[in-house]
This record gives structure tokens, sequence and C-alpha cells, in this order.
């Protein structure tokens, strides 16, 4: 379990630093230069997200609670969003004039509906820690950048790539979680 929660924790403070601490990151920016700052960044993610799978991989899941649902329709749904969103984050479209920061609602959304479908000791960690660092990143982000300026409408062809993005993402995980994950991603 350590090791998923130092994994956790480093992928959670690595993407908060430049919110709670702009100013520093800056200055670390200015020093290391773009790339080597950028090199050092994704070095850490990487670190984090290898401290994830091989913490998760050597946790024999226990029952801390009963969830609420088994895998199904709901928590696809939920998932689904959550990929749409994630694509709105990289696509100009008009999701972006209604959700600040689609890229944390996502994992959000993601977050919730695995803790809706798992409630083993390992899923509380992985899960409900990414969905609190999503919402503290907000807040964060929120508190650095101020008021909110929505972005201009945009062509709806836009939102129409995000949501076929958003859907061939969602099918391809979908059909390979079993596989990847080990639990099939509907049951049934």
């Amino acid at each position: 379990m350590t090791l998923l929660i130092l994994g956790v924790l480093l992928w959670s403070l690595t993407h908060l630093f430049p919110a709670v601490l702009p100013d520093t990151r800056g200055r670390l920016f200015e020093q290391l230069g773009e790339n080597p700052y950028k090199g050092v960044f994704s070095l850490i993610l990487l670190a984090g997200l290898i401290l994830i799978v091989i913490g998760w991989r050597s946790i024999t899941p226990t029952g801390v609670y009963a969830a609420p649902m088994a895998p199904n329709l709901l928590g696809s749904l939920l998932v689904l969003a959550a990929l749409i969103l994630f694509a709105a984050s990289a696509i100009p479209g008009n999701v972006r004039r209604f959700v600040r920061h689609p890229q944390m609602a996502a994992v959000i959304l993601w977050g919730v509906a695995h803790l809706l479908t798992n409630g083993s000791d390992r899923a509380a960690v992985l899960f409900g820690g990414l969905t609190l660092w999503a919402v503290l990143e907000i807040v964060f982000c929120n508190k650095r950048d101020g008021q909110w300026q929505k972005p201009a409408r945009s062509a709806v062809k836009f939102d129409v790539i995000t949501a076929v993005v958003g859907i061939v993402i969602f099918a391809a995980i979908a059909y390979f979680h079993k596989a990847w994950f080990g639990v099939a991603a509907i049951s049934g």
C-alpha cells in the first residue's frame, strides 16, 4: 500500500506545485530553462505513475466499504462523460465555455465512478486520492488565476470532434478494460 500512496502523493503534489507555489515554479522555470524544467517535471510524474502501477499491482485488495453499485451503465456513462471532458481540455470547443477546468472535472467524474463501483482499500487510495487532487487543483488554480474569463463561442464541429474522440477512447478502454485492469468495465 505504501508504494501506491507514495505514487498518488508524488503525482498529486507535483501537479499541485505550479498552482500552489507559482512564484517558486516561475523561479525554477527561469533557472532551469523551459525544456529542463519540463523534463524534470515529466520524470517526477513518470516516477509517480510507476509507483502507482507497481503499488496497485502489489496489493491484494481488501474491502473497506460496500460499493453502492456494480460496474454498470451509470458508472460507464460517468466515465464516458469524463473522457469527453478530458478531450475538451485539448480541443477548442464550447465545453470550455461552461466548464472552467474540464480536465480536472474529468478526473473527478472518473474517480467518483470508480469509487461507486469499487470498495477496496487500493481503490479508495487511488480513486479517492486522485479525486481529492483534482478538487484541490481546481481550488488552487482558481485562486491563482482569479476571475474566469469564458472563452468565445467556437464552431460546433469542435464539439462533435470532442464527443467523437471521447467516445472512441471510451470504446477502446471498455474493450480492453478486463485485459488491462483485470475487471470488465461493465459486469454481466
